[in-house]
């Protein structure tokens, strides 16, 4: 039987959400029925380290994704894949045009975002008008789905919704070598935040709910880099908020998400948060800012976690001190999310998506 050729497509391979979700669909594709090859606009990233061996990397070498188009399009010209598996936003808006293009190749778009939220630039929203050409968009939660049919009048019938898988295998891997780290004081609750430091993730939120907790004996551990670095460093300086400590992107999160006390995720919009579905993997307790992105899927009532309005300064800093105050099950909230979310369950679901489409 001639194997399936599938094309994912991503900017590079660094060390995110979409990025790890693209590496685990493509390492654990059935090598019988699929031949998975990435398509990188710039190969690097830490998640190279972890691609299979067997997987080709296809480097077009373009700092920016509004110059990749023509490339992009020269590979899948040349190559004639059976499938072309867009898995950004922004990539997947500039694709949608040139689809028509490649009549014998099946295109799939994989969201990142609830878009509406995400995408403000006029000239990228155009795009969209053009998202029906896909055969098929996979939304990771209820949320993105609705958006994109009420928003972008996307056809409900071309949209699959599939959740993120998590890879228990490999956090169990870095938790076996994982320690807890030295910052974790024994007399302190110690609270953990992981994300980008931009406006999306709510971090400025997070700091002014921890001015209201100076008189606790509670460090919040954020790890992560980006753009609004120092407007929050200033901003923790301003708040003279000396129990929370920036610790810029770590090689093994896993460490602290395992050692926490408590993971809050303060974003002010998700796609379908895949460190909150790794901070139960850890067997840790979630605080939940109310979002779009799929939150509710997740968070299953005062068994993995809860959720609260990160904009109510006050009230959200009481919950994190009642949170830290009562105790939870570290089993019970790993099998909240294994029983879900393990990869076996969501990849098979990937695979039968690419299946039908060949049918």
């Amino acid at each position: 039987m001639k194997k399936i050729s599938v094309i994912f497509i991503l900017p590079d391979l660094e060390t995110g959400g979409a990025e790890r979700i693209i590496t685990t669909i493509a390492n654990h594709l059935s090598r019988d029925r699929f031949e998975p090859k990435i398509l990188l606009l710039r190969k690097q990233g830490g998640y190279l380290d972890f691609l299979k061996k067997d997987i080709e990397i296809i480097d077009v070498d373009t700092e920016r994704i509004r110059h990749s188009l023509k490339p992009i399009l020269r590979e899948i010209y040349r190559r004639k894949p059976d499938i072309v598996f867009s898995g950004f936003g922004e990539v997947n808006a500039y694709l949608s045009l040139f689809i028509k293009l490649f009549p014998r190749t099946k295109f799939i778009a994989r969201e990142t975002n609830v878009v509406s939220h995400h995408v403000t630039r006029t000239e990228i929203k155009f795009f969209y008008s053009f998202y029906n050409n896909y055969q098929q968009i996979i939304a990771q939660s209820d949320d993105m789905k609705k958006d994109l049919i009420d928003n972008f009048n996307v056809k409900e019938r071309k949209i699959i919704k599939i959740n993120n898988p998590v890879d228990f295998d490999f956090i169990e891997e870095k938790l076996a070598v994982s320690s807890k780290p030295e910052c974790f004081k024994y007399n302190y609750k110690n609270v953990v935040a992981i994300g980008n430091l931009s406006e999306r993730k709510g971090f400025d939120n997070l700091l002014k709910v921890f001015s209201r907790l100076k008189s606790e004996n509670i460090l919040l551990h954020i790890l992560g880099d980006g753009k609004d670095r120092e407007i929050l460093h200033q901003m923790k300086d301003f708040l003279d908020l000396k129990k929370v400590i920036f610790h810029g992107r770590q090689e093994n999160p896993y460490q602290f998400l395992k050692y926490a006390d408590l993971f809050i995720l303060s974003s002010r919009y998700e796609g379908f948060p895949n460190v909150l579905l790794e901070a139960g993997a850890c067997g840790t307790y979630s605080l939940v800012n109310n979002c779009p992105g799929g939150i509710n899927e997740i968070i299953q009532n005062r068994i993995n976690g809860e959720i609260s309005d990160i904009e109510n300064h006050d009230d959200f800093s009481q919950k994190i001190i009642q949170i830290l105050h009562d105790s939870y099950d570290s089993g019970s909230i790993k099998n909240s999310i294994k029983s879900r979310f393990s990869k076996e369950i969501i990849l098979d679901k990937y695979e039968n998506v690419l299946l039908n489409l060949m049918k």
